[in-house]
């Protein structure tokens, strides 16, 4: 047993390296795909190249007669034993929702929906035989976009009748937390500012590192699945609901997991094939997608059209804020894809104090491959669209960015604040962390070389973009996503199991994917319980395990399961403290607890926790009013979400002859609460503010008018390496303001970056560009869209650039006669 005074004085604030690193980064862990099972067989879906079509006929019999294929089936092979995927958040009783089979007898309504599966004794003779399957189809005609849907001039789905899912409002003059928006915008126009605005959100694809892979094994007494997913608990629940086999007899367990950042919070159409196809050969079975696979049929994110409508009197004090978004869904309606755009319903208003707001959001349905959550799921566009219209805003009143945030935002000793969405806000310094980043980024330095070199007339123009935000992290209380008609909880359970050798043994419901959570909540542990960080084992992903749990999405891990954690903990000492006083024969008033031990308060007298352990092991002396147990669970419902927040500055140089974009210098400040593992934490910003720069800059999943996707590669869909990005500086506040609703005083942090970055990314590039008469540019922000800006800009009247801003060509030159070459 390990002596607990040999631990060092506190863990939590500490850079520990991540433990799971030592197996993840040295190729000793098991992915889904490294699985292998005796007798196993392997998958390969056949998908639907047409988005919207019947499907007349399946000839199999080539595929069949294939080397080692064991079994090719359809639809129509299959009945209620396939299952259905499910929606868990219908945001209207009267939503519209298509039917959803895994793979469709009759129609298909994506590219890439799955048509047969091929099963075969190795997964190449698997993918050769796929492509034997002769389909037919009738094509049909496809919906393809946003506003073609809501025409309803073509239909996804004809026998809806309409391609309009739902229609969800919240006003905040109805609900009593504000005022009216109509009014306060028809006094805007006669008296004040209005600004109208419609911004794009386009479509992104999560393109996490490791393909989604499943393997069912209906062997045992249980049958047990083993999936890349973010959510093992909710895929066992939706797996007994929707196929009729007990929960109790279903195992689902999700080992490592290489990313999800939403794309993994999902049940998928090729887990319930598999699920379907090994109860019905009595084989294990296995499935991983390719990537074109992965970034055709896993589910898309974002995808939105944002009609906004900003009031303000004359010295930009806002005093109504009206957003309709019009929302995407795909062909289907996934898990909680209609819900995503409502979790924005209440961040439109952020940090700032408006006092009328009113959200409308319609969702459609298209011949397009179904959307859902990705990072941040609802708020980064809520931030994006609100941080754009501060820039606006400020433009017209003309002050500087900064300052029309100022005159609006929540004040520091405002808090506690109940926003006009409804929300209450705990506690804040927005001042604060704006003033961090402001001097370590050199605002005041930055502008002036801004100034400077538009007095010249500078070809490379610089753009200085602000991001200020909060979010509402954790998803819960339980109680109020019930009131959103959510179909899930938002509580999270933990456990702590001492070890007859002093050793601790945490489990949590949470599923991490990458996030690194087993060192995180080992600090946690090792602090609350006394105990040295590396006799702490975190436990997760399992459900046979980890009984009780709702997994990792929406930066609720830490936060939730983190204080289910502590709760547990505190449990472990109070039962141990009854123990310690029979053994100490002293009374539990009289003990003290510190450090992992007990001590009689005014003597040298004590025993250790794990001690105390190692004695409910042997049971050779114990009270008898005890249980032989100091082990201890708890699940941990929170009372309400918790708010970071932050304030993100960046510098952008922008070509004026090329459109070329260069980034400068991007600072964050993000006051987080209380900060468990810095070193963590800075992980999570980096990589979140990378996502958020791609979507300003770089990625966008694109659909031809057919609905073929035709970004289905990484050659197309642009991900960032490090070499596109630069060093960031990320801050945080000094005396950060500390969550009041969990004892840890923490915050989420693993969106923030995604949330804050694209706006302030997209309204640098404004900014540099907004003298030549530019007031937005659509995302992604590529040279040739700059380009069309400035040029669009200059049609309109802005002055051209000088002839000899940049000579291609020089006069006498080799190669540079413009008849060189020709008819040959």
């Amino acid at each position: 047993m390990t002596a607990t005074q040999d631990r060092p004085a506190t863990e939590i604030g500490k850079d520990r390296r991540r433990k799971e690193d030592q197996r993840l980064i040295t190729g000793r862990t098991r992915w889904t795909d490294n699985i292998t099972l005796p007798g196993m067989l392997h998958m390969a879906m056949v998908r639907s190249p047409f988005a919207h079509a019947t499907i007349t006929s399946i000839d199999t019999e080539a595929a069949k007669a294939s080397t080692n294929v064991v079994a090719v089936l359809s639809g129509k092979d299959f009945g209620d034993e396939l299952g259905v995927c499910i929606n868990a958040w219908p945001i209207t009783p009267d939503q519209k929702t298509p039917g959803h089979s895994p793979m469709p007898a009759d129609r298909v309504a994506f590219a890439g929906e799955i048509v047969a599966v091929v099963v075969a004794r190795t997964a190449a003779e698997a993918r050769d035989a796929a492509e034997l399957v002769d389909v037919e189809y009738d094509e049909l005609p496809a919906v393809v976009g946003i506003k073609k849907a809501l025409t309803d001039e073509v239909l996804a789905h004809p026998d809806l009748g309409t391609n309009k899912s739902a229609l969800w409002v919240f006003d905040s003059a109805e609900a009593g937390t504000g005022t009216d928006v109509e009014a306060a915008i028809a006094t805007a126009r006669t008296d004040g500012i209005v600004i109208e605005r419609e911004y794009r959100q386009q479509r992104l694809i999560p393109a996490f590192m490791e393909p989604r892979s499943v393997v069912v094994d209906p062997t045992g007494e249980q049958i047990t699945m083993w999936s890349a997913t973010q959510i093992p608990h909710i895929l066992r629940f939706a797996l007994a609901a929707t196929t009729g086999v007990p929960e109790s007899k279903i195992r689902v367990i999700a080992p490592d997991v290489g990313g999800g950042f939403g794309g993994k919070l999902q049940v998928t159409p090729e887990e319930w094939i598999a699920w379907a196809v090994a109860r019905r050969l009595s084989r294990p079975v296995k499935y991983t997608e390719t990537r074109s696979e992965s970034l055709m049929a896993a589910h898309h994110g974002r995808d939105q059209v944002q009609t906004l409508t900003l009031a303000a009197d004359k010295e930009g004090k806002v005093t109504a804020l009206k957003v309709h978004l019009d929302a995407d869904l795909g062909a289907y309606i996934a898990l909680v894809g209609g819900g995503v755009p409502v979790l924005g319903a209440f961040m439109f208003n952020a940090i700032y104090k408006f006092p009328a707001y009113r959200f409308e959001c319609q969702t459609v349905l298209t011949n397009t491959t179904f959307t859902d959550a990705y990072r941040g799921a609802g708020r980064p566009e809520a931030t994006y669209a609100i941080e754009r219209l501060m820039d606006e805003l400020a433009a017209e009143v003309g002050v500087d960015p900064l300052e029309i945030r100022e005159r609006n935002w929540i004040k520091h000793e405002e808090f506690p604040f109940t926003t006009v969405a409804g929300l209450e806000y705990d506690s804040g310094n927005y001042e604060a962390a704006t003033a961090r980043a402001k001097e370590s980024f050199g605002y005041d330095a930055l502008r002036a070389e801004q100034k400077e070199r538009r007095d010249r007339g500078d070809r490379v123009q610089l753009g200085i973009g602000v991001s200020t935000f909060t979010e509402m992290c954790g998803l819960a209380p339980s109680r109020v996503l019930g009131s959103l008609d959510y179909g899930a909880g938002g509580w999270e359970h933990a456990s702590v199991r001492m070890l007859a050798t002093g050793k601790v043994e945490v489990v949590t419901g949470t599923s991490a994917h990458g996030q690194g959570h087993e060192t995180a909540f080992s600090q946690i542990v090792a602090d609350r319980l006394g105990v040295p960080f590396e006799d702490v084992e975190v436990l997760h992903g399992d459900t046979q395990v980890a009984h009780r749990g709702l997994d990792t999405y929406g930066s609720r891990s830490l936060v939730v399961g983190g204080e289910a954690l502590v709760q547990a903990v505190d449990k472990v000492i109070e039962k141990a403290r009854h123990l310690a006083s029979h053994l100490l024969e002293a009374s539990q008033d009289d003990l003290d607890y510190a450090d992992g031990r007990f001590s009689v308060r005014g003597t040298d007298q004590g025993v250790g926790i794990q001690e105390l352990a190692t004695a409910t092991f042997t049971g050779h002396n114990y009270p008898d009013d005890m249980e032989l147990s100091i082990d201890a669970e708890a699940t941990y419902d929170p009372v309400n979400f918790n708010y970071p927040h932050g304030t993100h500055l960046c510098a952008m140089e922008v070509d004026t002859e090329t459109g070329a974009v260069k980034m400068r210098k991007y600072t964050c400040c993000d006051d987080i609460g209380n900060i468990i593992n810095p070193l963590i934490v800075a992980g999570q910003v980096h990589g979140g503010l990378v996502q958020g720069i791609a979507q300003a800059l770089w990625e966008e999943a694109v659909h031809d008018e057919a609905g073929t996707l035709v970004s289905g590669s990484f050659v197309d869909y642009l991900l960032p390496t490090s070499a596109d990005t630069i060093s960031f500086d990320v801050l945080h506040t000094h005396e950060p303001s500390v969550c009041t609703t969990n004892t840890l005083g923490t915050k989420g942090v693993g969106e923030a970056g995604t949330i804050a970055s694209t706006p302030a990314v997209v309204n640098a590039v404004v900014d540099a560009v907004r003298h030549l008469g530019i007031n937005d540019i659509q995302m992604p922000c590529t040279p040739e869209r700059v380009w069309r800006a400035i040029a669009d800009s200059r049609a309109g009247g802005a002055t051209e650039t000088p002839p000899d801003a940049m000579p291609h060509f020089q006069e006498g030159a080799l190669n540079q006669d413009s008849t060189d070459g020709a008819g040959q």
